[in-house]
């Protein structure tokens, strides 16, 4: 038997999940820099908005009882990826520390809103 079992936060509904378990594997929709009241954070800043995109990330895990040990697939979209991908992966490896999922860097032209600069999707298995 399959269990489905979701997440989503108060902010706002784009008609997704922001995480979405099939038995032990979690999908988490893409995060990026908003707080918990729906602010966009770090407007000009790299390093503040890939750091609440990956707080953000941890909360969905959270919800699901894992943590990012538990990750196995990482997607980082990043607009201007010449000029941020030195600080966005810099801050990817030390939030990961030890553990290497896979994953992917992609640049990309844009992202949902003009301010936002990073973008991260993930794959993580629970249980």
């Amino acid at each position: 038997m399959t269990t489905i079992r979701t997440y989503n936060h108060n902010l706002w509904d784009h008609g997704i999940s922001q995480g979405y378990l099939v038995d032990n594997t979690l999908y988490i929709s893409g995060q990026f820099s908003h707080n918990a009241e729906g602010n966009f954070v770090g407007a000009g800043d790299i390093q503040a908005q890939m750091t609440q995109t990956l707080k953000n990330l941890d909360t969905v895990l959270q919800e699901f009882g894992a943590t990012k040990d538990n990750l196995a697939y990482v997607e980082l979209y990043l607009t201007n990826a010449q000029e941020h991908a030195e600080t966005a992966i810099g801050l990817f490896k030390k939030y990961v520390g030890e553990h290497r999922p896979a994953g992917s860097m992609i640049g990309v032209t844009y992202l949902a809103f003009p301010e936002q600069w990073v973008e991260v999707r993930a794959v993580a298995h629970v249980g």
